[in-house]
């Protein structure tokens, strides 16, 4: 089968790959459409280190069908669609327990991620799931999937069935920017109808809080971005105000638009400076979510006076998601004609076509590119 492999040097398209076989818990999917999202390229750039070493198939936000499933397996079937999730969970240690499966450490991927935040220590041979298998060696797939492939074998975990009038091209998007702009309004922050929110950074991650906060009921949405081209896209998905940081003060703006600051703000670039500037756009007893993935030696200078008023950063994977029941519900809202999916992919792509997709992305053309396996 074909797919996109990254050898360490460039990302290019591979034929011959193969999938392992089925253990008792895992599920095979055919990959129906996979969204291209800013971290593929932060993986092949360095910014997240030497977390996955190569060959790794690339691709991490996808959605396809069940082709076949373990012995253990109960809760999808061959046939039925799916949104497959980045993490695995086990369902049972306290942090599941509690509604935090984000943070389950049971998982290969999970105790490597936790091990290199405690330790620094970047994972070795066996320390990551390996399902693929190229030129007689098991390889890696990104950040737990390898979407970007025709077939994919993950843990019945990361599968989560959705209604089949969902195409796979809008339902990919679920799996990783919807999951994540949306949980860092409605799990991570909690905005509250009345509440006003500022988004920094207007890309698919982004347009996808702007988007949670016009649902959660937010009055006041405040899109900042350094590309004018974004102001349509933002107000489409909700934002009632837009500042091109490019041209004026971001703070100064967004307090000229709230006056004393924002309930919320939400960082979605990864730049350590916008990060300290959504932290003075903050009203006292405001919030500040990190959702951008900045350099792992990045650091963020704040005056700690900033934080005198009861304001917070926080910390927010993947949404703070649970994705057994947050995928269902994001379908329903979808459904309801509430939250806006198809208005997200702005272009398809064929595998082949990886590298205009990239270029497209990093133009800021796209809210989202998506490519398909036709």
């Amino acid at each position: 089968m074909r797919g996109i492999l990254f050898d360490g040097e460039a990302a290019l398209v591979a034929e011959g790959l193969g999938v392992t076989d089925l253990e008792p818990a895992q599920v095979r999917v055919r990959i129906g459409a996979a969204g291209v999202c800013h971290s593929d390229v932060s993986v092949i750039n360095g910014t997240f280190g030497a977390m996955f070493p190569p060959p790794f198939v690339m691709g991490h936000e996808g959605a396809g069908q069940v082709l076949s499933v373990g012995a253990d397996v109960t809760t999808v079937a061959p046939g039925d669609h799916v949104v497959i999730a980045t993490i695995d969970n086990c369902g049972r240690c306290p942090v599941c327990a509690t509604g935090h499966p984000t943070l389950c450490q049971t998982s290969k991927l999970g105790a490597a991620i936790a091990r290199r935040n405690e330790t620094g220590e970047e994972p070795g041979p066996g320390d990551l799931p390996a399902y693929f298998t190229y030129r007689g060696e098991r390889i890696l797939g990104f950040a737990n999937t390898g979407v970007f492939a025709e077939e994919v074998v993950v843990s019945q975990g990361q599968v989560v069935a959705i209604d089949k009038r969902v195409p796979f091209t809008s339902a990919c998007l679920i799996g990783c920017g919807v999951l994540t702009g949306t949980g860092a309004i409605f799990n991570r922050a909690k905005v509250y109808r009345g509440e006003s929110v500022a988004v920094v950074g207007v890309g698919g991650i982004g347009l996808n809080v702007i988007q949670a906060a016009r649902i959660a009921g937010a009055t006041k949405i405040i899109a900042v971005d350094n590309n004018p081209a974004k102001e349509n896209f933002a107000r489409q998905f909700g934002a009632t105000h837009f500042v091109d940081s490019g041209k004026y003060p971001a703070v100064a703006s967004v307090q000229e638009i709230s006056p004393g600051g924002v309930d919320c703000s939400v960082e979605c670039v990864g730049h350590t400076a916008l990060m300290r500037e959504a932290v003075e756009m903050l009203r006292p007893g405001g919030n500040m979510v990190i959702l951008g993935v900045a350099g792992m030696e990045a650091e963020m200078a704040i005056a700690p006076f900033q934080l005198y008023q009861d304001k917070s950063i926080m910390g927010c994977r993947y949404g703070s998601s649970r994705p057994a029941f947050d995928i269902p519900a994001l379908v329903d809202l979808y459904l309801d004609g509430r939250l806006l999916l198809d208005e997200l992919v702005s272009a398809t792509y064929d595998l082949a076509e990886l590298d205009r997709a990239f270029e497209d992305l990093e133009a800021g053309k796209l809210a989202r590119g998506v490519l398909t396996m036709g």
